[in-house]
């Protein structure tokens, strides 16, 4: 888990788009596992350290490969990440992302209420994907308001999950616990402008971890993945 997360933050760095964490050093000792991380002493984030962070997000989001998926494996949190390349986008997001925590959901017990909801899902994903054709974008992976902050007024993100996806599955992330305001998103929008159609797949890019939370934390994020799971049904559809 830690060797990814080091070559993860390399990916990031590789892209010249916003600071990461410098790698002291990576490895076992004395049977425990560590990874030793330059140290950051934060300060509060204002408007124009927001702004920094939405512009170059997009400059990061930029960095593309050409294909879905990353060299490794990695995790979300503490569950495994699958990134086996893929051509297709909604391939690789239906079998690596839903599909495969629908299933660790269905070994936790939640079968009965998200089975027959997750498979009409992942039926009808193609749907979604309708006129928009994603590049495969450099991803932080997890970029919630825990994993960045502001170092001499500059941006820096950290604890990544990194992958190259839909750059929505980043703004997706952002949305879910807080911790970016009005000014990240008017910057990343002036940078690089959400597609048509962008509003239901922010959620369910948001569903994937919201999932991943309730196979981690639990049945109190029963009610929110059960509610992404009807926003997201054929009757909701036309809402975009």
């Amino acid at each position: 888990m830690f060797e990814a997360e080091a070559d993860g933050l390399r990916e990031l760095k590789s892209a010249n788009a916003l600071r990461v964490p410098e790698i002291i050093d990576c490895g076992v000792r004395n049977g425990e596992a560590f990874l030793a991380l330059e140290r950051f002493v934060f300060d509060p984030a204002d408007a124009v350290c927001e702004s920094l962070l939405g512009e170059r997000l997009a400059a990061l989001h930029r960095h593309t490969a050409e294909r879905f998926g990353w060299f490794r494996d990695n995790t979300i949190g503490l569950t495994p990440q699958i990134n086996a390349w893929c051509n297709d986008w909604v391939e690789f997001f239906r079998r690596h992302r839903l599909e495969f925590q629908l299933e660790l959901a269905r070994s936790n017990g939640y079968g009965d209420v998200l089975d027959r909801p997750g498979e009409e899902l992942c039926k009808r994903l193609p749907e979604l994907f309708v006129d928009h054709e994603p590049l495969a974008s450099l991803l932080h992976g997890d970029l919630w308001g825990g994993n960045w902050g502001s170092v001499d007024g500059e941006p820096v993100i950290f604890d990544p999950a990194v992958y190259y996806g839909d750059r929505e599955s980043d703004i997706a992330m952002t949305l879910l616990f807080g911790g970016f305001g009005k000014p990240f998103y008017e910057a990343y929008a002036n940078s690089w402008p959400m597609e048509r159609g962008h509003e239901q797949r922010l959620k369910l890019y948001r569903l994937y971890h919201v999932l991943n939370h309730l196979n981690l934390f639990g049945r109190s994020y029963l009610g929110q993945t059960m509610q992404l799971l009807k926003e997201l049904s054929p009757a909701k559809a036309g809402s975009y």
